[in-house]
């Protein structure tokens, strides 16, 4: 497993370890959870130490009568013959304590030495006195001693917190934390699974060891490693205890400690034997349990009687007392654990609309549900309203086909009602995530029959966000600009007179995003736009445009503009709970990273949105669009059966529309040598076209069209498509070398002259496009331009080892013990990139471990002649 988020904590104990070997010694103390990664840190600590210190690993072990000097015996081989002699006398009785004691520190004081002693709450009498003597007299010693412990095990009468007590007043001596993973971390770990990484984050709190087993094991609810785990922990509690972690697995994670208390005579004892057996903790008048995993994990073994009775007796407890609006969602949980509909019905529709205002869309989807589960009882508009909540829940949080199901469901109720007002607001609802899931000519009609059905009606706020609707799609279908700008308008007056800030903001955004796409002004008002809904707290509105801002600087191929615009929008999404747009965001960024030329790291991001259970038909779309392209240029087969997937999801308008689509058909058809196909589809692209303006999509199939001997229809076309359509490939290349775009500025010169062949052959060669490579070295052939044979550059020439510069980075980075992800962190490429580099370095060394890499390179610099 990667380390991640413990770089600070290895970094100080790398420092401590190089300052007591070289006097005065220090005893670091390591603690944490089970599972936080202790063992973990203490290893690469070990794998980072220089060759001449000598590494001592022991540890105790959870025996029921635990080994006297345990780790002592573990460690004894590695110690001196005097010392070994002394540690078996005392294993056979014959030595006392004292002197095993004085005779480590006399081994210890010989050479510079790490001395690890693992999981100390397991320790004996003797192994305790042997930490004591040792922490007393390390000042005097060239070691660092290490010893860890489970901070969630030791209670007030533990014998290690007397031992802590002790160590308190040393000055040598150090204390560290090992923190859980924070939600970006558990993202990092997940990528690549088809698991939703935020619900990996929320049931393992972060615990690294129940993230690794989750992600072993997705399929499986509660993996087996953890039940195991959880039931060994049981299995020491009395029989009071069990009952009082079992009715706290029934109550829920976070419990109030006198709410337990009335429940639960003679609570205290308990509670600290469940405490102490790490199961729960206790934060001032609240109990919990330290994850979610683990509560369920319990749970799953109570009796059915049992939790009913609890989910009864917790009920009445809390509807005696003033009820606040943290409460509603447990009220719910126990009420339909209770086997109570009405109270269901009167909690879980509060605790979704507090859920949903806290931008908990999940949890707020998950009691909308709930609710509908009993609402067969309740009269039709409050099951409506229901539905209503539930569909927007839903998409929010990426469950689409739960959101648009309940949405379809909605509009046939409120019709029946003869509720027009609501039926044309859930019609515009409906036709916004229509075309998320790539249906766009649905959303089309459906958006279109909201406008009607409230046209006829007083305006209103309904009738703002449903022309507000027709202005995004007519943006994102690339309609001419003027249609764009009379819904904008239509929307900015009613907006405006009916106080909805955030369709005034989005209407004012999508009419300069139709100028910005047509004319290439209007970028400033765009951000503007953006800036506005942010400072006027308009989650939903301000993360639609921060991501529409991701695409379109995408399609604009602007890859510094992209960078920001990604990194805001993730960030946003993020802190905002909104999962549908996070994953459009993230899909969009894997093109911007081929744009780039990046094809490994954009392959990685798109496999990353693909493995995301929640990820919308559009998103899927382009990022199996972007791998079937990476395919291609890498030269790979089974490129056309992603395409065709891609072009399966989504309706034909929405692949031309997101912009990749057919542009990356024709590409292919390019580099497999098929002209015709490529004219072929080109032209589909262009006759779809054909009532749209978009230079950033007419231009590239017209250029394609030119780029095989054919002639291009006269279209709109952006910047460097409109200079290479014109024939000047020097300054169409110039300009996308100025966008970052390198691949681009290659396949222009292959329009140029002699030295431009060669230009593009070596930018296609450095960026691996070998299907590109071998379409140029045919054109040279053709043209009868003979390729330059190129040897390794004169940095690699002049390596001993013939590293290139970057596996020169890579090796700097290993020396220091970083992993593959935290390599690609510092030189900000994709860790699968790191690992390749990393296997090339070691092939070039001649060597098959990092460590043996690291020694090779400083023994070699040691051995240099210096001027």
């Amino acid at each position: 497993m990667n380390l991640l988020e413990r770089e600070a904590l290895l970094q100080d104990l790398t420092s401590h370890l190089q300052d007591a070997v070289s006097g005065p010694g220090r005893l670091a103390l390591v603690r944490g959870e089970a599972g936080i990664g202790k063992t973990t840190v203490v290893n690469r600590l070990a794998q980072l130490a220089d060759p001449h210190i000598r590494i001592l690993v022991g540890a105790c072990d959870p025996l029921a009568v635990p080994r006297p000097l345990g780790p002592l015996m573990d460690l004894a081989p590695r110690l001196g013959q005097a010392a070994r002699t002394v540690v078996a006398g005392a294993l056979a009785g014959t030595c006392r304590p004292d002197e095993v004691f004085d005779c480590l520190l006399a081994d210890l004081n010989a050479y510079p030495s790490l001395l690890v002693v693992e999981d100390v709450h397991w320790a004996d009498e003797a192994t305790m006195d042997l930490l004591r003597h040792l922490a007393r007299r390390l000042p005097s010693v060239p070691a660092l001693v290490v010893a860890t412990y489970r901070d969630d095990e030791i209670g007030r009468t533990h014998d290690l917190t007397a031992l802590l007590g002790t160590l308190a007043a040393y000055p040598w001596v150090c204390r560290h934390d090992l923190a859980p993973l924070s939600r970006r971390a558990v993202g990092r770990l997940a990528a690549g699974h088809a698991v939703d990484a935020e619900q990996v984050y929320r049931v393992s709190g972060g615990n690294p060891f129940i993230v690794t087993q989750i992600l072993a094991a997705p399929a499986e609810f509660i993996p087996a490693t953890v039940r195991e785990a959880v039931a060994g922990r049981l299995a020491g509690l009395t029989a009071t205890a069990r009952r009082a972690v079992d009715v706290l697995a029934v109550l829920g994670r976070r419990v109030a400690l006198p709410l337990l208390a009335s429940m639960l005579p003679g609570l205290e004892e308990t509670l600290d034997e469940a405490v102490a057996a790490g199961i729960v903790r206790t934060d001032g008048q609240v109990t919990e349990f330290r994850h979610e995993l683990t509560r369920l994990a319990v749970l799953e073994s109570v009796p059915a009687a049992h939790r009913l009775q609890v989910h009864r007796q917790v009920l009445a407890a809390m509807r005696s007392r003033p009820i606040a609006a943290d409460d509603l969602a447990l009220l719910a949980d126990h009420a339909e654990g209770a086997g109570d509909p009405v109270a269901v019905l009167e909690y879980a529709p509060d605790a979704a609309t507090h859920a949903a205002a806290s931008g908990a869309h999940r949890e707020a989807a998950a009691q909308y549900a709930r609710a509908l589960r009993y609402a067969d009882r309740l009269p039709t508009d409050r099951r409506t309203d229901l539905l209503e909540g539930h569909s927007q829940a839903c998409l929010l949080s990426s469950q689409l086909d739960e959101g648009i199901a309940s949405g379809r469901r909605a509009v046939k109720l409120r019709r029946a009602l003869g509720d027009r007002r609501h039926e044309g607001d859930d019609l515009r609802w409906l036709s916004c995530w229509l075309w998320l899931i790539g249906r766009t000519v649905e959303a089309r009609r459906t958006g279109q029959a909201a406008v009607r059905v409230l046209e006829g009606l007083e305006p209103g706020r309904e009738l703002a966000r449903a022309y507000l609707n027709l202005c995004q799609l007519a943006c994102y279908e690339h309609e001419p600009v003027a249609v764009t700008a009379a819904y904008a308008e239509k929307t900015i007056a009613l907006g405006e007179r009916f106080g909805d800030a955030g369709a005034v903001v989005q209407a004012r955004f999508h009419a300069s995003a139709a100028r910005m796409l047509d004319q290439g002004a209007g970028w400033e008002n765009c951000e503007k736009a953006v800036s506005s809904a942010m400072a006027q707290d308009l989650p939903e509105d301000a993360g639609l445009l921060a991501l529409i801002m991701s695409w379109f600087t995408v399609l604009q191929g602007d890859t510094d503009r992209t960078a920001a615009a990604v990194d805001r929008a993730e960030a946003y999404c993020l802190d905002h709970g909104l999962l549908s747009y996070l994953l459009c965001t993230r899909a969009w960024n894997s093109w911007g990273l081929l744009n780039r030329g990046l094809c490994a790291e954009a392959a990685e991001a798109a496999q990353n949105v693909l493995s995301h259970p929640g990820s919308p038909p559009v998103v899927r779309s382009l990022a199996l669009t972007v791998l079937g392209l990476v395919r291609a240029r890498q030269g790979k087969a089974q490129v056309w059966p992603l395409l065709e997937q891609a072009a399966s999801l989504v309706d034909s308008d929405c692949l031309l529309d997101t912009g990749l689509g057919w542009e990356a058909r024709v590409e292919t058809a390019w580099l497999l040598g098929d002209h015709e196909l490529v004219q072929a589809e080109a032209q589909r692209g262009l006759d779809a076209l054909a009532n749209r303006g978009h230079p950033w999509l007419s231009g590239p199939l017209a250029c394609w069209v030119r780029r095989v001997g054919g002639v291009p229809p006269p279209v709109a076309a952006a910047g460097p498509y409109a200079l290479e359509l014109a024939g000047d490939w020097a300054g169409a290349a110039a300009q996308w070398d100025g966008l970052g775009r390198p691949y681009h500025a290659a396949l222009v010169r292959l329009s140029g002259d002699a030295s431009a062949l060669h230009q593009a052959l070596a930018t296609f060669e450095a960026l691996g496009a070998r299907a590109a490579v071998g379409r140029t070295r045919a054109m040279m052939r053709s043209r009868g331009v003979r390729p330059i044979r190129r040897g390794p550059r004169a940095a690699t020439r002049s390596n001993p080892y013939g590293l290139t510069i970057r596996e020169m980075d890579v090796l700097k980075l290993l020396h220091e013990g970083l992993s593959d992800a935290e390599i690609a962190a510092r030189l900000y490429i994709a860790p699968k990139t790191a690992g390749h580099h990393v296997g090339a370095v070691l092939a070039k060394l001649g060597v098959h471990t990092r460590q043996e890499a690291a020694r090779k390179v400083h023994d070699s610099d040691h051995t240099q002649p210096h001027g």
